[in-house]
């Protein structure tokens, strides 16, 4: 009688797991041979020579051999994990692009994009110079992220227009979060409106006080964050910048500006009524000497026309200061936030008759924006982050809607009239209110669609200019 070939059940064989790893699911039992074929066969796809010409096979060899099996695969783990450790590690995702060197070089590269197509229409003829049109308002790639632990950097384009420009351009030396230098071309520390992202708006264009604010300029700027995060300031010196525009790409009157803002969320960390309460304060202060557009704005409507400039004759001739009390507050879907806005200019004229006269003119304006998420989702100063529910075709979701409302005044001062500015073509005043419906589809994707109409005292040569009643809408996509 032929001797039966020794068997064991697989469950006992523990030390042989590897092993059996590549049996058939199906199999109750094996005999030694067979697990010997298969571990000789894993033994050749690693490159481990296994034993021949043994006549029988042995637990005891078996063993011995998984044993160098299972160090050999140890060895390959190791060695691919510190591979790993040394590659970059790259994601993509709704926030964007990113590369992110092993911790130990703590490096990381960012691209994020911003692009607004708008349809623009104007009602009863109260355009002017204004046509109805379609066009993209923003196409801003972004790269921006960390060289190091001390160094942070970001450059932003503008792509949309007739003619490519450059928003941000600039270094963070990051000492500590009480403390990070900023230089380079970023916005100034001053409107809390002008601050904002251009993604996270609550309506398609800012509103009247930011026509009196400073916005990118080149410069240097100290800021951080004290008080558990709670007070935050910055303080910095620029080359200077007329009201609500960006700077030239150089200084034009070697004069430089100061600015400085202090902002506090008193509550910030509680769970009280009051936690989404910000109040702050921004004031700036330089010289300015010269005509021209680099001196002296334009400020325009709500439908980005102008509404009042000042006579060719007119120049800057020395202070010019601002000031901003400023304050926001959050509270689930509820938003509102307001803030008002001085800018005080002396001027001169620089020619005709009345060549030599001066004035100290300080133009004024205020407004207040309140906004409801009729979903429910929490509103905030950078919009709503996420939607709770996406639209999605195949699902019931929608995403989320949110009203906006604002109301806002521009006054010029008076002095300005008739010298430095025409009342014929010059508004003194302008009053505006809007409303809007934001539809947040993702949270990378909103469409937008806002009313508004505005009334002027003044700038026409009958009397005052005409109302002007837009209707402004947006598709905006964002990561």
């Amino acid at each position: 009688m032929s001797a039966q070939p020794a068997r064991f059940p697989h469950r006992t064989a523990l030390s042989l797991a590897l092993a059996l790893a590549v049996l058939p699911a199906h199999a109750d039992e094996v005999t030694v041979e067979d697990l010997a074929r298969r571990l000789q066969a894993l033994e050749q796809r690693l490159g481990v020579a296994p034993e021949t010409g043994a006549d029988g096979v042995a637990l005891a060899d078996l063993d011995q051999r998984l044993r160098v099996l299972e160090r050999r695969l140890a060895l390959q783990a190791d060695e691919a994990a510190a591979k790993a450790a040394r590659q970059p590690v790259v994601a993509l995702g709704p926030k964007g692009l990113s590369i992110k060197s092993p911790a130990s070089d703590d490096i990381e590269v960012k691209f994020h994009a911003l692009v607004q197509g708008d349809g623009r229409f104007f009602l009863d003829g109260a355009a002017q110079s204004q046509h109805d049109t379609f066009l993209m308002r923003r196409v801003e790639p972004t790269l921006e992220g960390s060289w190091g632990a001390l160094v942070g950097f970001r450059v932003q384009a503008q792509l949309a227009g007739d003619n490519a420009s450059l928003n941000d351009a600039y270094l963070d030396l990051k000492f500590d979060p009480r403390a990070t230098l900023r230089l380079g071309k970023f916005k100034q520390p001053f409107g809390l409106e002008q601050l904002q992202s251009s993604s996270g708006l609550p309506a398609i264009e800012r509103g009247l006080p930011t026509e009196l604010t400073p916005a990118r300029d080149y410069g240097v700027q100290l800021h951080g964050a004290l008080a558990q995060d709670t007070l935050n300031y910055a303080v910095g010196v620029f080359n200077g910048t007329v009201d609500g525009r960006d700077s030239a790409a150089s200084n034009p009157d070697d004069e430089f500006e100061a600015a400085a803002r202090v902002f506090w969320e008193p509550f910030k960390h509680g769970t009280s009524a009051w936690s989404g309460l910000g109040v702050g304060l921004a004031a700036s202060v330089g010289d300015a000497f010269g005509a021209g557009s680099n001196f002296l704005p334009r400020y325009r409507t709500p439908g980005q026309a102008t509404f009042f400039a000042y006579r060719n004759g007119a120049a800057a001739d020395g202070l010019h200061r601002r000031w901003s009390p400023q304050a926001y507050y959050y509270r689930g879907p509820f938003g509102l936030l307001g803030e008002y806005v001085a800018s005080e200019q002396e001027l001169r004229l620089a020619g005709g008759n009345d060549a030599g006269r001066v004035a100290h003119l300080e133009n004024t304006a205020w407004q207040l924006t309140g906004s409801w998420v009729l979903t429910g989702e929490a509103a905030s100063y950078r919009g709503v982050a996420r939607p709770t529910h996406p639209f999605t075709p195949a699902a019931p979701g929608w995403g989320a809607f949110e009203l906006v409302a604002r109301y806002g005044e521009l006054d010029i001062d008076d002095d300005a009239f008739p010298l430095f500015a025409d009342p014929a073509t010059a508004a003194s005043r302008i009053s505006a209110w809007s409303v809007g419906l934001n539809w947040y589809l993702t949270r990378n994707l909103k469409l937008v669609a806002n009313y508004t109409q505005a009334a002027f005292d003044g700038g026409a040569a009958g009397g005052d200019r005409e109302d002007e009643k837009t209707v402004f809408t947006r598709a905006q996509l964002s990561f």
